[in-house]
């Protein structure tokens, strides 16, 4: 299945960041289709269990995932210096003046005059990286650690928007104390 059709949904995904609906209802479909196939339940069971239970992340959450993990490789300097180039830290010496936002991890986000030019790489990469909770995005955390918190992170964000506030307690367990107040932040409709 990972052969056929993970790798099929994760190919170049992040070119998808900001399309229809639609389009991630036809994506989102054909995980699912993957994950009952996969598990033997039937096509009329819920999927969110499912899914849960395979640490799927769902379909527009992989596209964040990929964009996230570009923008911490380019500010690494772990990808190559045509997306380095796009991610500029607000603290960083090329930009001059200074930001109350210079003293926290984020990225300037570029002005963009289309709905095009908000998917490209250079806004929806920095734009990702700044919604991060501030744990994300310190300095020192080394690839695989920030892989695995990234994911937990969108895999608990993608739950929460699903399940009503009173659940929220029971999940954020096992999580970050900063993560406690973001997904708080979350349930009251921020």
């Amino acid at each position: 299945m990972h052969a056929f059709v993970a790798c099929r949904l994760d190919y170049c995904n992040s070119l998808l960041h900001g399309s229809t609906n639609s389009l991630f209802r036809r994506l989102q479909s054909i995980q699912n289709a993957a994950a009952h196939l996969i598990t033997g339940t039937r096509r009329r069971d819920h999927i969110s269990p499912v899914l849960m239970d395979l640490h799927w992340l769902p379909v527009r959450r992989r596209v964040d995932y990929k964009l996230a993990l570009l923008v911490y490789k380019s500010l690494n300097g772990l990808a190559p210096p045509s997306l380095a180039d796009d991610c500029i830290q607000a603290s960083s010496d090329k930009f001059c003046r200074r930001l109350r936002s210079a003293d926290v991890d984020t990225c300037i986000v570029p002005r963009t005059r289309t709905s095009f030019g908000d998917r490209s790489f250079s806004a929806a990469g920095p734009r990702i990286w700044n919604s991060l909770p501030p744990d994300l995005r310190w300095p020192d955390i080394e690839l695989g650690e920030f892989r695995r918190l990234l994911k937990t992170f969108l895999f608990v964000l993608a739950q929460l928007r699903r399940r009503r506030t009173s659940d929220f307690v029971i999940m954020a367990q096992g999580t970050s104390c900063s993560y406690y107040y973001y997904y708080y932040y979350l349930c009251q409709g921020h």
